[in-house]
């Protein structure tokens, strides 16, 4: 990958707030048909490491039946505002009008739009007619940082076009409250909803350097995570062996991802990583042989938001940018497939 400069980042979140308390109780009341489900995984909502998400819709939907075309039709409108609104704050934040960006990369996995989110919102954005577009389905909450690396190999093969990538996930509307699966209550105490746009470049003056991007696929993994689609919407596949998985397999991963970088591990000065829970930090920190609680910023993300998929990992780049950018940061995040994604920055 040529160098590529990280103009901007932008975040955004849909209005609605709600505590963990609230929802645990909320979760409570909606499961009632199935307390004895409920209240052998109820503890997770009070070991999440989560205060309060945001979510697209008032707390009371949630305790609806819904099915795929409610679902969508809520996922269509607050995915087209959180983008308008995560992109036209990072398209600003760079210096720029939306008529010098030449391509947008959208990643989102939440919900289905054909035609496509970024042909949805862009003319409220203001992107010119010409304007190239990247839709991307499927990564999950990898996509945050494979959507950043496939910006920036875009930018990097055409010198000097602007591209802005923008990620939008409506995790909470997936929320299944007629599922005997203990997943839908495990979504239930972690999903949040939100946005996160970059601008991407050729060029020295920026945030950070994109330096390199890398990627691990894992055979025979493909229902570690994922959606199944059913009828009443998609119903989450999050399976109990994702922390130990990950504390098994992390390590060779990022040595041959880096590998494949020509960089060493020790000269990582810090990770940032999307964080899909609590165990799942731990885990990291654990196979990487990190000091506890290294993974600082990621917990205080989680506590905040929860998890939001893709979007999530950039919520932590923006927290590490504000208090400033270490020399060389390895960005990772794990996916449906099941993948890891690495993508190098390095401070400008």
């Amino acid at each position: 990958m040529q160098s590529c400069s990280l103009l901007s980042l932008a975040t955004a979140v849909p209005p609605h707030t709600v505590s963990q308390a609230v929802a645990k109780e909320t979760g409570r009341r909606a499961f009632g048909g199935r307390p004895a489900l409920f209240n052998r995984l109820s503890g997770v909502f009070d070991n999440a490491g989560i205060a309060k998400r945001h979510l697209v819709a008032p707390i009371e939907w949630y305790e609806d039946p819904h099915g795929w075309q409610d679902r969508n039709a809520v996922y269509l409108d607050a995915a087209e505002n959180l983008l308008i609104e995560a992109a036209s704050s990072a398209i600003a934040k760079a210096g720029l009008v939306p008529d010098q960006i030449d391509g947008i990369v959208t990643v989102s996995t939440t919900g289905i739009a054909t035609p496509s989110l970024d042909a949805r919102a862009a003319a409220r954005l203001g992107l010119r007619s010409n304007v190239r577009r990247v839709p991307v389905f499927g990564l999950g909450c990898a996509g945050g940082v494979n959507g950043l690396a496939l910006t920036a190999n875009l930018a990097a093969a055409d010198p000097g076009s602007h591209w802005l990538f923008v990620t939008v996930e409506t995790c909470s509307i997936s929320i299944r409250l007629d599922s005997n699966d203990p997943a839908a209550i495990v979504a239930t105490a972690l999903f949040g909803d939100g946005a996160a746009a970059a601008v991407v470049t050729t060029g020295h003056h920026s945030l950070a350097r994109i330096t390199a991007s890398a990627e691990k696929l894992w055979p025979d993994t493909l229902r570690i995570m994922g959606w199944d689609v059913e009828d009443p919407g998609l119903a989450v596949v999050f399976d109990r062996a994702i922390p130990p998985f990950i504390e098994a397999k992390l390590a060779t991963a990022v040595d041959e991802m880096l590998g494949q970088m020509n960089v060493e591990r020790g000269s990582i000065d810090r990770l940032c990583c999307h964080p899909g829970g609590v165990k799942v930090i731990d885990a990291i920190e654990s196979a990487l042989e990190l000091p506890q609680g290294e993974l600082n910023l990621e917990r205080e993300v989680l506590r905040d938001f929860g998890n939001m998929s893709a979007p999530t990992v950039l919520f932590v780049l923006d927290r590490l940018i504000e208090q400033g950018l270490p020399k060389r940061v390895l960005m990772t995040a794990f996916g449906p497939g099941f993948t890891c994604a690495g993508l190098l920055l390095e401070a400008a």
